[in-house]
């Protein structure tokens, strides 16, 4: 679990400084994505859920597991949307991703959160939060296409 932790937290701050040099893809496209996750835990939070991509008028159905290592405390459920950026086709989506974000819920409240994987995809999403939980953290997050 520790080398885990230490491995996601070096891809986010990679994931991190490269997003910040990364130049739009030639001929890359912009999808719709909509996510429902619910996460829990204590200083290391766990979570999973699903979504679905909306690119070039069809809907992709996918799965997503994560893990988040900082101040994470409580559980919430996440009802977030956005776009999906540098893609290609919808099978780009899938991959592990690094972000680094904040947020918080007491009841209901937001969160936004920017992420990339391997393939130059970049998902910029915000949304409600339904829960108790307070986080600042580094994250790590896996989507797989399919139900």
């Amino acid at each position: 679990m520790r080398k885990y932790l230490l491995r996601s937290a070096a891809v986010a701050l990679s994931a991190l400084l490269m997003s910040v040099s990364v130049a739009t893809l030639g001929r890359a496209e912009t999808g719709h994505v909509r996510v429902v996750f619910t996460k829990a835990g204590f200083i290391v939070g766990v979570g999973g859920g699903r979504g679905v991509l909306t690119f070039r008028g069809r809907n992709y159905p996918f799965r997503v597991s994560g893990a988040s290592l900082g101040a994470t405390i409580g559980a919430s459920t996440s009802q977030m949307s956005g776009r999906a950026l540098n893609l290609r086709g919808p099978g780009d989506i899938a991959g592990t991703y690094s972000a680094i974000g904040a947020g918080g819920a007491f009841a209901a409240g937001a969160g936004g959160v920017q992420l990339q994987n391997g393939n130059g995809v970049i998902l910029q999403l915000s949304g409600a939060k339904v829960g108790l939980e307070l986080s600042a953290s580094l994250a790590g997050v896996t989507i797989a296409m399919g139900q």
